[in-house]
């Protein structure tokens, strides 16, 4: 990363400086000298750092409102899953047409799974440990739609041999 007085200088932007208008492919073009004469100086980037959990490298966000956000969006993506068919459910309530099981074991499933994730947020001790979770494998996995269409395995290919 390039900066100049202290600011960062992005690549490929042109810039001024000393009442000299720089082209946008300055700093890839020049040397190191030719930066240095002109006070540029080449630090390295910053850390990266996941903006959901931090505010800046080594800046941790509040955990609890964390914990509050991600319980939360825990909840809006199991009721999302559910959602397509609460219909099923209502009509079995409603006039008796019973509902498939497989379905019904798959809502189960599904609020399990939520409930297991709630958990686990909640009893996570820091945000740093509430990041290593949501980014895990863990969380994002969520039992499957079983009318989900099933991706079909080719068949492999035979190659005829010509004589």
């Amino acid at each position: 990363m390039f900066l100049l007085d202290g600011k960062p200088l992005a690549l490929d932007v042109p810039f001024k400086h000393a009442g000299i208008q720089y082209p946008a492919n300055w700093l890839r073009l020049s040397s190191p000298q030719e930066r240095k004469a002109i006070g540029i100086t080449e630090v390295p980037d910053p850390a990266p750092y996941d903006q959901r959990f931090y505010w800046g490298p080594d800046l941790p966000k509040d955990h609890a409102q964390l914990v509050e956000q991600w319980v939360q969006q825990t909840r809006t993506t199991a009721n999302t899953l559910l959602a397509p068919t609460d219909w099923i459910i209502i009509r079995e309530a409603d006039n008796g047409k019973v509902a498939d099981p497989v379905l019904k074991t798959w809502r189960e499933e599904i609020r399990l799974a939520a409930g297991s994730k709630k958990y686990e947020i909640e009893h996570t001790a820091d945000t740093e440990a509430l990041a290593a979770y949501i980014t895990g494998p863990d969380y994002p996995a969520w039992p499957m739609d079983p009318y989900a269409p099933q991706p079909v395995a080719e068949e492999p290919v035979e190659e005829s041999v010509e004589e």
